[in-house]
């Protein structure tokens, strides 16, 4: 296979954060290819393929049935880099041992490097920290390797066989924590396989435009819209490839919007000459979930229900157009490699699954990240006020309610929200956090107002800040906003008696909350 641009082929072995490392290298303008662990290696012998990744993933080598990459890859020639399961998977091959170690390492780790001038670690200094997420360690290396770098609790923590080209690190240099992870990506890729910087925003609209055409033809497409950042995006984007007589706008209120975002929406939609159909289907999802409690059950019925209103505008010969993110696609279902599922999303229900099947869904965003659609956004001359609004998931307040939705906590959590969002950006706040809201814990808790006791709900604020949505750190707000802010929900909104705030980062928390 003829590849246009010089790229990095990275092997999935089902890394919640595999396409982080696609996301790293792509951002120093190289480009980056996933394939699964299985995929048949004589397809990568090109001139245009500079190397290869081998990324982490939840098994152990040593396992039953653990994915095993053929060992015909260390024959063709590029240079290879092992992360995690990758370097386990690197040391099995080449004869070295893999073991369970005797301390998981999960989290910061100091990374003391043993040798580094030069190659892989150019540029960065001799401590530095990393970010650790194992049991298994390796436990002896192969013949022709030596060590670079070395941790607390992982001797091994990087080696080398340099006169092969081949490397493995035991840390993430994908996910932020990892201070100089882009760097040491960076390294690799240009410097050690001589990848050469193709990769742009222009490229990418200009194939993504012309793949559309082909793959869309004659047919129509039916664009599912919420509002949000990523689909409207992909509505421009769609406008621009096809004639207007071929593309649908559905836009579906589901009755889960923030306070008056439905008719906002409509407007900042007119405002780019879309034409929408709106849908106003509030009861009907409501009423559906009535009585039910578990998140994954909720995500399900939203997601089916959605599915069944966007269907009826959907022909047996119509494609069906989503703005679906990475993020998205792997805490649903298993991409490349063998991952888990974290929480089913909307945008992947059966009838969906089933429509890609039949080669009937076009989603050109589903391996990039927020950061990218943003940028592909302002290529297009999308306006700011919505390439920087903030995410807001398809169940909306539905999965924001932990409990029984009903209107009352619907209501109440409209409010808190709106109090929640308008400091931030009074503050201006708003484009310094990268995803903020407030949830609702069906929990009493008893509170003083007017002299009485009384028993209300808790509300929870979060506030996070994130490049890639796959990690993410809590936003340190000053105590005086926050009293402020807890003052005003507890004050204005009936029926709360306690405002909390989260401080949890993602790992090992989610953004949001089911």
């Amino acid at each position: 296979m003829t590849r246009p641009l010089d790229t990095i082929i990275i092997f999935d072995f089902g890394s919640q954060v595999t396409q982080l490392i696609a996301r790293r290298i792509r951002a120093k303008h190289v480009h980056a290819e996933i394939v699964p662990y299985h995929a048949d290696i004589s397809q990568f012998t090109g001139e245009s393929v500079k190397g290869f990744i081998f990324s982490g993933g939840p098994a152990s080598v040593y396992a039953k049935n653990a994915p095993h990459i053929s060992g015909d890859i260390l024959n063709i020639g590029k240079p290879i880099l092992g992360i995690c399961y990758g370097l386990q998977s690197i040391v099995h091959m080449r004869g070295g041992s893999v073991e369970r170690g005797m301390h998981r390492e999960y989290g910061k780790a100091l990374l003391s490097m043993k040798s580094w001038r030069g190659g892989l670690f150019e540029g960065t200094p001799a401590k530095q920290t990393v970010w650790m997420s194992h049991g298994d360690a390796a436990q002896k290396i192969p013949k022709g390797f030596s060590i670079l770098a070395s941790s607390a609790h992982s001797p091994f923590a990087a080696i080398a066989d340099t006169a092969r080209g081949i490397y493995g690190v035991q840390f993430h240099p994908e996910v932020w924590h990892t201070e100089y992870g882009t760097k040491i990506l960076e390294n690799f890729s240009k410097s050690i396989c001589g990848a050469r910087a193709q990769w742009t925003t222009k490229h990418f609209i200009t194939n993504t435009i012309r793949d559309i055409r082909a793959t869309v033809g004659a047919r129509s497409v039916v664009h599912a819209i919420s509002g949000g950042v990523d689909s409207t995006v992909l509505a421009v984007l769609l406008k621009k490839a096809l004639p207007a007589r071929q593309t649908k706008n559905i836009f579906i209120d589901n009755g889960f919007l923030r306070r008056d975002e439905a008719a906002q929406v409509r407007v900042n939609l007119k405002d780019l000459g879309l034409r929408v159909t709106c849908i106003d289907a509030s009861r009907d999802f409501i009423k559906a979930l009535y009585g039910v409690v578990d998140p994954e059950t909720k995500r399900k019925i939203i997601g089916k229900k959605f599915i069944d209103f966007l269907m009826r505008n959907v022909s047996p010969k119509d494609m069906l157009s989503q703005g679906t993110l990475y993020p998205d696609v792997i805490e649903s279902v298993s991409v490349r490699g063998p991952s888990d599922t974290i929480k089913t999303h909307h945008n992947r229900v059966p009838e969906v699954l089933a429509l890609i099947k039949e080669n009937r869904v076009i989603e050109p965003f589903k391996e990039l990240f927020k950061d990218e659609v943003r940028a592909i956004g302002k290529e297009l001359g999308v306006p700011k006020d919505i390439v920087w609004r903030h995410p807001f998931p398809g169940p909306g307040l539905a999965i924001g309610i932990l409990g029984e939705v009903t209107d009352e906590r619907l209501q109440i959590l409209r409010d808190a929200d709106k109090i929640f969002i308008e400091e931030i950006q009074s503050a201006n706040l708003y484009r310094k956090v990268t995803e903020a809201f407030a949830a609702l814990d069906t929990s009493r808790a008893v509170g003083v107002k007017g002299d009485e006791r009384e028993y209300g709900y808790m509300i929870l604020l979060r506030a996070i800040t994130t490049t890639d949505f796959m990690t993410a750190d809590w936003y340190p707000f000053t105590p005086e906003f926050l009293g402020h802010v807890a003052n005003r929900i507890v004050n204005e909104v009936q029926g709360v008696t306690r405002v909390l705030y989260d401080i949890t980062q993602k790992p090992p928390g989610t953004i949001r909350y089911m």
